[in-house]
């Protein structure tokens, strides 16, 4: 297969390494510096394009990549709030294919089905309240994760007693979000459910960004042989 790579960050690189492990080949590498080669044949050769930049820049690498007839796959997050309705119509109406996810490690796929299913039993038992933490390295400047947005949506969809999520709450009818910023940490996302009875806790704790690069790579696999708008529940299945 061949992968253009858009944005050459930490991310990227390791992403290089994997996909070229795998046997694939990289045609292209666009990162801030060398804009103009979204116009070149080599970008246009791609199969897919793996996209990690920026929330402000993602949107517009989709209509480029879109605009040469390259698939893309991406893990930028916070463009969906002013373009998630243009986003579904390119690809439902127009032909175009992104796999989008917040977070494409496969243990945090798996986590994320258990998060949904903890949250399906917990909407039984009422006196246990939930409450969610997130811990990444210092670098990382947005907040909440957009993991740990996925989840608290997750959640609140499946548990009556919530109506929403927010950072530094004492309201009851919000899932309350903290985070941590500390060294270099990948990622940490602990959900508790506390009753005066007992804790419940659930943790998914990643070693390295490694997780997250070889869940891209798999998902550019499978977007090579699908299109549309597709997700992380498209290519897994629990």
């Amino acid at each position: 297969m061949k992968i253009a790579l858009i944005g050459y960050g930490k991310m990227g690189k390791m992403i290089e390494q994997i996909a070229l492990d795998r046997g694939h080949e990289i045609v292209s590498v666009i990162d801030i510096d060398n804009q103009q080669d979204f116009e070149s044949d080599a970008f246009s050769s791609a199969d897919v394009a793996i996209e990690f930049t920026n929330p402000t820049a993602a949107y517009g690498n989709y209509l480029k990549a879109f605009s040469k007839g390259v698939k893309v796959v991406s893990g930028s997050t916070g463009w969906m709030k002013d373009h998630a309705a243009d986003v579904k119509r390119l690809c439902s109406e127009e032909g175009n294919t992104l796999f989008w996810a917040s977070n494409f490690s496969i243990g945090v796929a798996i986590f994320s089905a258990v998060n949904r299913y903890l949250a399906s039993i917990m909407n039984q038992f009422p006196q246990y309240d939930v409450e969610m933490e997130e811990t990444h390295h210092v670098h990382k400047l947005d907040h909440p994760s957009g993991t740990a947005i996925t989840l608290a949506d997750e959640i609140v969809e499946r548990l009556d007693r919530k109506q929403g999520w927010a950072e530094d709450t004492t309201d009851p009818a919000q899932l309350r979000i903290d985070h941590i910023r500390r060294g270099e940490v990948p990622g940490i996302h602990t959900v508790r459910y506390d009753s005066e009875a007992d804790l419940i806790t659930i943790t998914h704790d990643a070693h390295s960004r490694k997780g997250f690069a070889l869940g891209a790579v798999l998902a550019a696999e499978y977007t090579h042989q699908h299109q549309g708008l597709l997700t992380i529940s498209d290519m897994f299945h629990f």
